[in-house]
């Protein structure tokens, strides 16, 4: 059983990232973090208890008290569903601590609502939302961007798909919009890559622990989301396996963390639909990517666009108008016109720097810069030393 005394929540809590050391915050981030190792995500009865009662008194009422249920039901819950819950609960109490200690040796921050920052927007989810969040990288992407854009769309993306998230997530990006997606291929993997290329910040949301690689073949690109000033962020406790239905919950975070969701390309029974969904339920504004009429991946997006009422999007301009920034006039440093001027600047025959490729281009280096990332990731500039070079014909 978890010991709840004052001296295990100081062992437990030691070595964790926290704002101070008062003890009833300690006590709470205590608390939550075994609750999220108690529970599967999303556990509505749960949240509802913590609501009530506070997560370390619902804690010892679940774990050390006689008749916990019959308390429960004071609270509203239901007499079958508390019953239910304090026993699958407690079927986890011997392994909860572990959670603690993985995260101590991930050098993972753990975020919960009393304590430190919290990013609001989930909180819309009542007691559907997290009780704390795991969080590898920068907190401050995590809680306090000026504005953040889901992008999701479908693991077997086609190439039309890839170049659509690519370009979107770029401009985006280098508006200083925050681009989010879920770290999976496809899709996801190339609005992350396509963030990154342009210096922007990028936060994947996790279907398991933060502190495992998944999908495996992404390691080196979650790692460069850290490194560069992003995050992973999850519900599930460190050491925790991704699983079918640990990602549908999770799809309930990327939609509720973000100002607005865009699908770019998606089957008609994608998952990025369920994220579409809950935008949907949350009143978050959402948008869709149409393609070809004959494309299966993009029936989903159709899907949304005609009994989801969402919004049809063709360019960065409209996800802006989406979350409410006004359009900017296409300028030659973020539009499609400076990939078109980088590539013409490109020599198929000689290496040619960003800098010399800015005076030829006409644009700024910055934009220069961004450009190449885009265009080496659609194999249309390759990198030789410290140059750059058309691709060999």
């Amino acid at each position: 059983m978890i010991d709840v005394s004052e001296a295990a929540v100081r062992r437990r809590t030691q070595g964790l990232a926290r704002p101070d050391d008062d003890l009833g915050r300690l006590q709470a981030l205590d608390a939550r973090m075994l609750w999220a190792a108690l529970t599967e995500p999303g556990d509505g009865v749960a949240g509802a208890l913590v609501g009530a009662l506070g997560a370390r008194e619902a804690l010892e009422l679940v774990l050390h008290r006689r008749g916990s249920e019959r308390l429960m039901e004071r609270c509203g819950l239901d007499a079958a569903a508390a019953h239910a819950a304090v026993r699958r609960w407690r079927a986890r109490a011997g392994d909860a601590p572990h959670a603690v200690s993985a995260a101590q040796r991930a050098g993972v921050r753990v975020l919960t609502p009393e304590a430190g920052p919290w990013p609001a927007r989930v909180d819309d989810l009542g007691p559907h939302a997290p009780l704390c969040l795991w969080v590898r990288g920068e907190v401050s992407a995590v809680v306090a961007p000026a504005a953040t854009v889901a992008l999701v769309g479908a693991r077997a993306a086609t190439s039309y798909g890839e170049h659509v998230v690519a370009e979107l997530a770029a401009e985006l990006g280098r508006g200083r919009a925050s681009i989010v997606s879920g770290g999976a291929y496809g899709i996801d993997g190339m609005a992350h890559r396509a963030a990154l290329a342009a210096g922007a910040v990028t936060v994947a949301w996790l279907a398991g622990g933060v502190d495992r690689a998944y999908p495996a073949g992404h390691r080196a690109l979650l790692d460069q989301v850290v490194a560069s000033g992003g995050a992973l962020v999850g519900e599930a406790p460190c050491g925790a396996a991704p699983t079918k239905w640990r990602f549908l919950a999770r799809n309930r975070l990327i939609a509720a963390g973000s100002d607005a969701t865009v699908v770019v390309e998606a089957g008609w029974r994608s998952g990025s639909l369920n994220t579409a969904g809950h935008a949907a339920a949350l009143g978050r504004p959402l948008g869709a990517v149409p393609g070809p009429i004959t494309s299966a991946t993009s029936a989903g997006c159709h899907r949304l666009l005609r009994e989801y009422a969402a919004q049809c999007i063709t360019s960065a301009d409209d996800v802006r108008e989406l979350i409410g920034w006004r359009s900017t006039p296409a300028d030659p440093g973020s539009s499609a016109d400076t990939l078109s001027r980088v590539q013409e600047a490109l020599s198929g025959r000689a290496a040619r720097t960003p800098e010399e490729l800015a005076r030829r281009s006409g644009l700024d280096i910055d934009a220069v810069e961004s450009a190449l990332g885009l265009l080496a990731l659609d194999g249309a500039a390759r990198r030789v030393g410290d140059g750059w070079c058309a691709p060999a014909r």
